[in-house]
């Protein structure tokens, strides 16, 4: 009877839900859509109980991307989730979609009343249990780069963070070009450098080529989204990029893995270590002994049809209907 009882309560155990991966979101919010993507699916995952956003940490240096990333929040029914910005950061221009936020209601009005995002990370880290948090990083290394000079911090990343989920880099042929240099390495060099030789946590980079295989199918931009009017993702993806164009998934990649890292959408490289060069190049060394702290998405065409219709489906849920 004993063992019976045990079965039970093995097979219950086992249709539970796992507990809300903690996540931290740092975006360049306003360089491309797909970071837009990105936040929607962070809400529909958080609203199911599947994640809770710590903080959106911004690395696009405009006061217009705090703002918007703010009125995305307030849409979506999280209007007090914590935003930092950066400051001196590398890209200044204002983008082509974060004027957006006037169309939605939001508190957070300029990037310049936010706090400095590095601040920010750590004190959240602070507050949170140990090996408890994910980061995921689909923008610019700035941010967590200058927390490696805050040797408190980096002790703090070191113990409350459980992996650093990246959308940089390339580490498989891309247009026949074995070096692609990628966007959000290029923009900061220094700072990507600077990570990848001394963030202490596991670290997994979604390369180019992941969100290339999977891209968003301009369809659903141009007929999925009517349920509301001025829906952000349609208005953003429009003034981006306007379709007939499928937009490459590069950051909602990096965000379903750090979420539903166990689901097998991807695959993963062995353990290695990867150095960014001085022109931008990821390179990727594998360690014999297996205990290197990088590795990267590997993704099969099979995998590439479920992880875009897994980021169609978390991208295009309707927000919250208000009372």
């Amino acid at each position: 009877m004993k063992f019976l009882l045990s079965v039970i309560l093995c097979a219950l155990g086992g249709l539970s839900h796992a507990a809300p991966v903690k996540l931290i979101f740092d975006t360049d919010m306003g360089n491309d859509v797909d970071d837009l993507m990105a936040l929607c699916m962070i809400h529909n995952l958080q609203k199911r109980g599947a994640c809770e956003l710590l903080a959106v940490t911004v690395t696009k240096d405009h006061p217009q991307a705090a703002a918007f990333v703010d009125a995305v929040n307030t849409l979506y029914g999280y209007p007090d989730t914590p935003i930092g910005v950066v400051r001196n950061g590398a890209a200044k221009e204002a983008g082509k979609f974060n004027l957006l936020a006037d169309k939605h209601p939001h508190d957070l009005k300029s990037g310049a009343d936010a706090p400095e995002a590095g601040g920010l990370i750590k004190d959240i880290l602070a507050k949170q249990p140990d090996g408890s948090v994910v980061i995921a990083q689909v923008g610019f290394f700035t941010n967590l780069a200058r927390l490696m000079d805050d040797a408190e911090a980096k002790e703090l990343i070191a113990k409350k963070v459980k992996v650093l989920s990246i959308m940089a880099g390339a580490f498989q042929t891309v247009n026949f070009d074995t070096r692609h240099l990628e966007y959000n390495v290029k923009l900061d060099v220094p700072a990507a450098q600077k990570l990848a030789k001394e963030w202490p946590t596991p670290m997994v980079w979604s390369g180019y080529e992941i969100g290339v295989a999977a891209a968003f199918p301009h369809v659903v931009i141009e007929q999925d989204l009517d349920y509301m009017p001025n829906h952000p993702l349609k208005d953003a993806y429009y003034l981006y990029n306007p379709p007939p164009h499928d937009r490459p998934t590069w950051d909602p990649t990096a965000v379903l893995y750090a979420i539903y890292p166990d689901r097998g959408y991807f695959d993963l490289s062995p353990p290695g270590n990867i150095t960014v060069e001085n022109d931008s190049a990821t390179l990727f060394r594998p360690v014999k002994k297996g205990t290197g702290k990088h590795r990267f998405l590997i993704m099969s065409p099979e995998q590439a049809s479920r992880v875009r219709e897994a980021i169609v489906q978390l991208s295009v849920e309707p927000p919250p209907v208000k009372k």
